[in-house]
Parts: structure tokens; sequence; C-alpha cells
């Protein structure tokens, strides 16, 4: 059995009737630049960025990765940033693991790097959390998802950014340290991994 049949068998039971007709009016713009980018044969980066960089923008980034793959979406490359570096939460990490992802912590410290892999073959996602104009992350020609609604507010510039695109999702971090806090957590990855799903599959190759 595949290593990865677990993430696999996750993304198959996803349902994407959950998604209501308001949410996806705020996902058709991701929809239509990837679209467009597609359709004119060009390099498709996507940088999400939170405030902390630290839960949501590296689920997004994660899973947006994740299911450009899934689709076969080509040239697709997945960044993430804040507005100030603080470290990913560990919780994400053991989130991820627990749908199949192979997580590798590549280096401890204050802010550990980890390596985060959907498919034997493919490239690790590398997350580590990073200021939005982190030299690890595109300088130019890249949509900025706003995936918390303090950077979509305190953030009104995001340099090189050619779209900005707000797509917020809820903290997990109100239930740190609760009973609640890993069903909180996979029901936020769960969420984004439903709608990142959603996107990549309005995509014609």
């Amino acid at each position: 059995m595949s290593h990865y049949k677990v993430l696999n068998d996750f993304i198959s039971n996803l349902d994407i009737s959950s998604i209501t007709s308001e949410r996806k009016q705020t996902l058709s713009p991701l929809v239509e630049y990837i679209q467009e980018k597609v359709t004119n044969g060009e390099s498709i980066r996507l940088n999400f960025i939170c405030t902390h960089n630290s839960r949501r923008s590296h689920l997004s980034q994660i899973w947006a990765q994740t299911m450009a793959h899934h689709f076969g979406v080509r040239n697709v490359s997945c960044y993430s940033g804040g507005t100030e570096a603080t470290a990913l939460f560990p919780m994400v990490a053991s989130t991820l693991a627990n749908t199949g992802f192979e997580v590798q912590m590549l280096s401890e410290g204050k802010n550990p790097v980890y390596g985060i892999k959907f498919s034997e073959n493919e490239h690790p996602v590398i997350c580590f959390s990073k200021r939005m104009d982190d030299d690890f992350n595109p300088k130019s020609d890249f949509a900025a998802i706003m995936t918390c609604s303090q950077a979509d507010e305190g953030c009104p510039f995001v340099p090189g950014a050619e779209k900005r695109i707000p797509i917020t999702y809820d903290d997990p971090k109100a239930f740190d340290n609760t009973p609640q806090q890993a069903e909180k957590y996979s029901e936020r990855s769960k969420q984004i991994a439903t709608e990142m799903f959603y996107v990549f599959s309005q995509i014609q190759n």
C-alpha cells in the first residue's frame, strides 16, 4: 500500500458541495487568475499571506500545491509569508501528518524548517515562518492571497504582487490549549483542502 494512500483517500472524500455559492464567489478571482496563467502558458506563483505565517497561510500553501499536482495543473509554485516571522505551529505539522502527508523536520530551533511531501516523486513543500518579502518568496509576477483579515487590512500593499485576492479563514489558534484543539485544526485544514480542491478542479488545462 502506498504511503500516500491515506492522503489520496482523504482527497477523494472531500465534498465540494459543502462550499456555499457566496464562498465560491470569494474563490472565483483565484480560479480566474490561475486559468489566465494556464491559458497563456505562464508560470503560476501563489503567495499565501497571514500575519504570523504560522497556521492558515501554511495550510493554504500546502493544500494549493497538493491540489495543483492532483489535478495536473503544471508550473504552479506555492509560497507563504507574513507581516512578521514567528514559527510554523507544531499542531499544523501534526494535522498534516495525520492526513497522510510525509512531514520531516529539516532543522530545529525557534523557527524550524519542515519538508512536507504529498507524493513520492514530487519535491517537498519547504515550510518555515517568514516575512512575505523574504528572499525565499517571489519578488514579482505572483498573486498575494490574504488568508487572514488582519493581514488583508494590515497590508494594503504587497510589494511585487500583480493581483491581491482576499480568501480569509478563521484562525484555529482560538482553540489552542483547549480539548477541541486537534479537532478544530483538522476542521480548518479540511475546509482549506476542500476549497483548494474546488479551485483547481475548475481549471481547464
